[in-house]
């Protein structure tokens, strides 16, 4: 891979430890890390992208998604429901899938992210049917060209025995151990720079016994690797954990080893005061998903809160079955939003929330190679053009969450050109859109 310059950008926000904003700098990619910073960089026989009327960022960091669900979107029985009247109505449809809809579908949504200047997502897979594996979405993220962290998601207790899940759709716990070694064996890589890095994720708590939340925890802390799951979600969660567990989700996770800068939790609406303070003392993750908490009525996460203790905070864009989008700037936008409707207009920054969907979820995810623009880091650059409608009149274009574009024009990762003038560059995108509506035709028959 040869050099490539980025010149004369209005405004590179680098999110770095100085949180600097350089205006007219230029950015030398060179073996897929940060090269060079500065104003009229000499450069000879590097490919030149000219950024004058743009904004540069890090890539942004999606930490909560589930990618197959790109193919269940606005389903008309799950539109208005809560979140487990939700789940009892799609169950059935993702019975149906197999390891085409796992592939066709996470293509879809990684490119989604990538159009909204994504550049390293996770992904949490609980449920393989006919045949399905990890290995499908982690064959489509190498094509797309993002950095992934895919997580072997699992779901053990059926309806037979009190849970939610069809019995099909769940399986045996020892099977799931089994499968979480093998994928981290195949495809785990702990080295700076990794394009991909495994997770062990049972889905949660209403769904997986105790003795496997404990005995993914051992097997992923054997292994090297994160944890993650979801966690106080809304109402009906908090009571279930009390109802089954005589407790609280924090204490429930805290019991069973799910706490520690290893471990992040989706959503976390619900935490109480305590929680927050363990999490933070822990230095536990979550992963904040603001639009699916919205669509599904689950309440405000208390982000305001979590940041001032000292919780990291990363965003995600959730399923796209319960968003039902996946552009990870407008999730950004929506985080800072909703937590100015719950604690006055000076609860968060535009900046805020940028740095939360950058360096924030780099942290999340134990990236510090990346979630910043400075020399040695991972060359994972986001290139927003502001000249267009959306930031006409602003007096701040580097304010994007206020007013700047929805979608990125130009994308690198690990130094790799993946958005190129607002077009996907490395897969034909209307192609898989039509399969992705092919198969979407065939599920609703």
């Amino acid at each position: 891979m040869g050099k490539t310059l980025i010149r004369q950008a209005d405004v590179v926000l680098t999110m770095d430890d100085n949180r600097a904003e350089l205006a007219g700098a230029d950015i030398l990619i060179e073996g897929g890390i940060i090269a060079d910073i500065g104003v009229d960089l000499a450069v000879t026989d590097a490919n030149v992208v000219l950024a004058k009327g743009c904004v540069v960022t890090p890539g942004l960091v999606n930490t909560h998604h589930h990618l197959y669900q790109t193919l269940t979107r606005a389903v008309p029985g799950g539109q208005d429901a809560l979140l487990f009247g939700w789940l009892k109505t799609l169950y059935p449809i993702w019975s149906r899938f197999g390891p085409e809809e796992m592939f066709i579908s996470a293509q879809i949504g990684l490119a989604e992210l990538a159009l909204s200047g994504c550049t390293l997502t996770s992904d949490h897979l609980y449920l393989y049917p006919n045949g399905s594996r990890l290995d499908d979405t982690i064959a489509a993220a190498s094509e797309v060209g993002l950095r992934f962290h895919p997580t072997r998601g699992a779901m053990s207790i059926g309806e037979s025995d009190g849970g939610l899940p069809p019995d099909s759709l769940v399986e045996k716990e020892a099977a799931i151990l089994e499968d979480c070694i093998r994928v981290i064996d195949a495809h785990h890589d702990a080295s700076e720079g990794a394009m991909v890095r495994v997770g062990v994720a049972p889905c949660s708590p209403f769904s997986v016994t105790r003795d496997l939340m404990r005995d993914a925890a051992i097997l992923a802390r054997d292994k090297g690797v994160m944890l993650h799951t979801h966690l106080a979600e809304n109402d009906e969660d908090i009571a279930y954990s009390l109802e089954k567990f005589g407790c609280r989700p924090g204490q429930y996770a805290e019991d069973l080893g799910w706490t520690g800068d290893d471990v992040w939790h989706a959503h976390c609406v619900k935490l109480d005061g305590q929680e927050i303070d363990l999490f933070a003392k822990s230095r536990t993750g979550v992963a904040h998903c603001p639009c699916s908490n919205c669509r599904l009525g689950s309440g405000i996460a208390p982000v305001r809160a979590m940041r001032d203790a000292g919780v990291p905070v990363g965003l995600g864009v959730d399923g796209s079955a319960s968003n039902d989008i996946g552009n990870l700037v407008g999730e950004a936008r929506q985080a800072m939003l909703l937590q100015r409707v719950a604690n006055g207009a000076d609860a968060m920054s535009a900046r805020e929330a940028l740095e939360i969907v950058t360096r924030g979820g780099a942290q999340v995810l134990s990236r510090h190679d990346c979630g910043q623009i400075a020399v040695g880091k991972r060359a994972d650059i986001a290139v927003w053009d502001v000249s267009g409608v959306e930031s006409a009149g602003s007096w701040d274009p580097a304010a994007l969450l206020l007013a700047g574009p929805s979608k990125v024009r130009d994308l690198f990762v690990e130094g790799r050109q993946v958005v190129r003038d607002g077009h996907m560059a490395t897969i034909d995108l209307p192609r898989v859109i039509e399969r992705q509506n092919g198969l979407a035709r065939a599920l609703a028959i």
